[in-house]
């Protein structure tokens, strides 16, 4: 995968902060680190951080499911030179991040790891699937970790 990617970042959550270029920097740094059994389609990646009413609405629409949940991953088309869309909802994680000692920064950006390997072709919705999606999760975070390239997400009460 060229590290040239365009990645688009789009912050519909009216209390998030942060900088644009550091998540556009991660997943630069995904794409070149990314082992080559992951299938990483090419073409421009969008992002949006939403709210939790946001992420229910699209848990609705387009899986039946009108429950809160962290991350929704679409793939793209090739043809339109598309990778996908990453939907990460920031409220969850501020609501899980002390659950698994993590930061607000280090939980969202889990979640835009996780949905950058369903992109690339890793899943965890089967028992079998599950830990490899957890392995692949680890590895890639402690990759981001080491490089500095977690970026700093704030969260502004409402």
């Amino acid at each position: 995968m060229p590290a040239a990617r365009k990645v688009s970042v789009h912050n519909a959550h009216p209390a998030l902060r942060f900088r644009q270029a550091d998540v556009k920097a991660l997943y630069r740094h995904l794409d070149v680190i990314a082992p080559e059994e992951l299938s990483i389609p090419g073409g421009e990646l969008s992002i949006a951080f939403v709210d939790a009413e946001s992420i229910c609405r699209m848990h609705e629409e387009f899986l039946n499911d009108p429950t809160i949940t962290d991350v929704i991953t679409f793939p793209g088309d090739p043809d339109e030179k598309l990778a996908g869309e990453i939907c990460v909802c920031a409220d969850y994680a501020m609501q899980q991040a002390p659950n698994y000692g993590h930061s607000l920064s280090e939980e969202l950006t889990l979640y835009l790891v996780h949905g950058w390997l369903h992109l690339a072709g890793r899943d965890d919705l089967t028992d079998e699937a599950r830990p490899l999606m957890r392995q692949s999760e680890a590895v890639a975070m402690a990759a981001i970790k080491s490089a500095g390239l977690i970026p700093d997400f704030k969260l502004r009460k409402r």
